[in-house]
């Protein structure tokens, strides 16, 4: 089983969206996956998603109600098999917590190579929550593909 790990700042937006995203999706599509997220920031540890992340999900069936905000942790690293960042920022500072041995994190939208972005833009500042949900889908389509052993779309 592949154990898939999202990283953004307070995990309260795009990380826990993206964990709900694809665990609806793998299971769809047949994979065993375990999905989880967390933040860089410890300021929100213990709280549910941001409302409109919350409703913007739901509007497209995803359920972020039970997500707990949670900080990154270098057990993460040996834990899980990929740990995907949200933005360049989310790399840097994913990459000073890794330890030698630890899965190296990488940006997420390298499996959204359609997008012609590398960093998801954070809804909290941009209020885009439907754009960064076509962003999370597209993403973990590619991901789902790559996964199987199947060229990105």
């Amino acid at each position: 089983m592949t154990a898939v790990l999202f990283v953004c700042l307070g995990n309260i937006c795009r990380s826990p969206t993206a964990e709900a995203v694809l665990r609806a999706r793998a299971a769809a599509a047949g994979l065993d996956l375990t999905v989880d997220s967390c933040g860089t920031g410890g300021w929100h540890v213990g709280e549910p998603p941001y409302l409109p992340a919350i409703e913007a999900a739901a509007k497209r069936g995803y359920d972020l109600r039970s997500l707990r905000a949670r900080q990154l942790t270098p057990q993460d690293f040996t834990r899980f098999d990929l740990v995907l960042v949200m933005d360049r920022s989310n790399l840097r500072d994913a990459e000073a917590l890794c330890p030698p041995d630890g899965s190296k994190p990488r940006l997420f939208l390298t499996y959204a190579p359609g997008s012609g972005r590398t960093d998801l833009p954070d809804p909290w500042y941009t209020r885009d929550f439907e754009g960064t949900l076509d962003l999370i889908e597209a993403a973990s389509d590619g991901l789902i593909a790559a996964l199987r052993g199947q060229p990105p779309q």
